[in-house]
């Protein structure tokens, strides 16, 4: 009986010898996690200041380099309307910097430019100052990036969103052998249409500028120029890539005005932009087909003017459009 008895102590003992082990695995593991990190792969990258001679001053760019060895494309991210003097949407609200870790292309992501359109202003503004976007991502900061970062200087494309998205089709337009890809996530191509162009003015005024001093009065030539429907015989050799919702408040219950937890706020700075930008955005499609060229389209029944749409978008953009594009 005392043998018998022994023997299921011996049982216990191991037992919670086990038990102790495992507890010990689990919080060694556990305290793994919480110092080193969850494993999710980020990219390397640097902040630079490339200085700006065309607007006499130094701009922050986030690049996230590129994995691997030997020369790599480049894509250009832009921001939004509210763009940060220190820091980039794209950055703050999306895994721009998980998506890219493995992916063999510099992503270059210059801080700041909200309310300028990326564009090269005819006159200084009282407030956004000189503006020179234009110059300084097409012939400023290009030569930073191949010099530092092992750019190929030849594989290029642009995205944006929103007002950048906009932005992005121009600079694509005004110059097709620099980039061989563009993407337009939300944006507004027909700029110089009533209704677009008066939107445009009242945005740049939100952010403390004087659109006639971006393009002119309009509509002038420089906001025909600057019209992405207008000049999309352009883009005959690049691919394209262009998207957007309509607005749908069924995408999210906050902005579904039946819904308990709707918010009016934020259901005006989602629902009616997005909207906007889906009619634009089929308007600017069917231009391109009519000019020979066939872009990739999402333009979707559901979709909200926000980064969550925008982060799916710039996944699909990736995979369709900018990889073949630059050889990846």
């Amino acid at each position: 009986m005392f043998s018998r008895a022994r023997s299921a102590l011996g049982s216990l003992r191991r037992l919670r010898s086990s038990l102790i082990f495992g507890l010990v695995t689990v919080l060694i593991a556990a305290f793994a996690a919480t110092f080193i990190g969850t494993g999710v792969a980020q990219a390397d990258s640097a902040l630079v200041y490339v200085h700006s001679d065309a607007m006499n001053k130094d701009i922050p760019v986030k690049v996230l380099k590129a994995a691997g060895e030997g020369p790599a494309p480049t894509i250009y991210l832009l921001d939004g309307l509210r763009a940060p003097d220190d820091n980039n949407g794209w950055l703050i609200e999306t895994d721009v910097e998980q998506f890219f870790a493995d992916k063999h292309v510099n992503v270059v992501i210059p801080f700041g430019g909200g309310g300028t359109f990326y564009t090269d202003w005819e006159k200084p503004d009282p407030k956004l100052g000189v503006v020179k976007w234009e110059t300084f991502l097409t012939q400023e900061l290009p030569p930073v990036i191949a010099s530092q970062f092992g750019s190929d200087g030849v594989n290029n494309a642009v995205a944006g969103l929103s007002m950048s998205g906009t932005s992005a089709l121009n600079l694509a337009a005004h110059h097709p052998d620099f980039y061989k890809a563009v993407a337009s996530f939300s944006g507004y191509p027909s700029a110089s249409s009533p209704g677009y162009a008066q939107g445009i003015q009242v945005s740049v005024g939100e952010m403390g500028g004087n659109a006639r001093n971006m393009w002119g009065a309009w509509p002038s030539a420089t906001w025909l120029a600057n019209d992405p429907l207008l000049n999309v015989g352009a883009l005959r050799n690049t691919k394209v890539f262009v998207s957007a919702g309509t607005g749908s408040p069924l995408t999210d219950p906050t902005v579904n005005p039946v819904s308990g937890s709707f918010d009016p706020v934020k259901f005006a700075q989602m629902v009616p932009l997005e909207t906007a930008s889906g009619l634009s955005s089929r308007a600017y499609v069917a231009a391109l087909r009519t000019a020979g060229i066939n872009p990739e389209v999402r333009i979707t029944g559901t979709g909200t003017h926000w980064w969550n749409f925008w982060e799916e978008h710039l996944h699909d953009a990736w995979f369709t459009t900018f990889a073949p594009a630059l050889g990846q």
